[in-house]
């Protein structure tokens, strides 16, 4: 991971995952699910702490904290599984009316990329920002439960379906 701030330490941290182009692939409910299933198996499997979650249509911002200081790796491999189970999808999905757009767009960023042979699903960087206190823990859930609302998508943050401040949310987050 090429970070210039990597996320090496026992804090909770503020991530950004971006899909390169800014492509709004999680408009889709399925590809939207795949990301919280990873989460899930992240949590369970890989011990990671989630605190707060919002998944945009190109992008999603989560806080979390991996107490080994490990949570680079998790990262790593999160945007990895998570980059081929989605072109997958795209791949195989039959109604999928943007599967030859989506798949260039993919293709075109992977040329640029000496990691990714056929297709680049991520930006590079997640942008960590260790959380060193309550107050930034406080005020980046704030930001990503408002990030919703801010880009008119609804008018108060409880409503928006992929966010932890939905409290309909089938995903949990951990107490903090």
């Amino acid at each position: 991971m090429s970070e210039k701030r990597k996320a090496n330490t026992s804090s909770a941290y503020f991530l950004t995952f971006t899909v390169v182009g800014w492509v709004d692939v999680f408009t889709r409910t399925q590809y939207a699910n795949i990301i919280l299933e990873s989460l899930e198996f992240c949590r369970k499997n890989k011990q990671l702490e989630i605190f707060s979650y919002v998944i945009m249509s190109n992008h999603l911002h989560i806080i979390a904290r991996h107490t080994d200081g490990r949570l680079n790796e998790v990262i790593r491999d999160f945007k990895s599984f998570t980059a081929k189970k989605i072109i997958n999808e795209i791949e195989t999905n039959p109604i999928e009316s943007r599967k030859d757009w989506l798949l260039h767009l993919f293709k075109y960023h992977a040329k640029y990329s000496k990691q990714n042979k056929t297709y680049q699903f991520w930006q590079k960087t997640t942008h960590p920002t260790e959380l060193y206190n309550n107050e930034i823990f406080f005020q980046k859930m704030n930001y990503i439960h408002l990030n919703p609302v801010k880009n008119g998508s609804v008018t108060n943050p409880e409503s928006y379906t992929f966010s932890s401040a939905n409290p309909d949310s089938n995903f949990k987050v951990d107490e903090w």
